[in-house]
């Protein structure tokens, strides 16, 4: 194996990574759960940026608190699931469909 260009390798693969991780700063996801009742944002590296709550979904939340509870956890995985879609296209795009295992 010629380990003369693996320092140039690593560079380029950091910069890939690098690439990536500003394209995924910049992607925003949103989900909601309730029919709207919540409504989460977050950005592409799993970053939440805002939880939006229905008033109506609050004020029910006052007699029933596990329901809201589930409500935000569900439209946080949502989120998430979206955003890690986001983060699959992204590194298929940087690395022009090379297939590479685990990504």
């Amino acid at each position: 194996m010629d380990f003369s260009k693996m320092g140039e390798l690593l560079s380029q693969a950091q910069t890939m990574k690098d690439q990536m991780d500003a394209k995924l700063a910049d992607v925003t996801v949103e989900a909601t759960s309730g029919g709207g009742a919540v409504t989460v944002r977050m950005n592409g590296k799993k970053v939440v940026q805002k939880i939006t709550i229905d008033p109506s979904a609050a004020s029910s939340a006052a007699s029933d608190i596990t329901l809201l509870e589930d409500l935000i956890l569900a439209a946080v995985n949502e989120a998430s699931r979206k955003a890690d879609a986001a983060s699959q296209a992204s590194a298929s795009s940087l690395l022009g469909g090379l297939n590479l295992p685990g990504l």
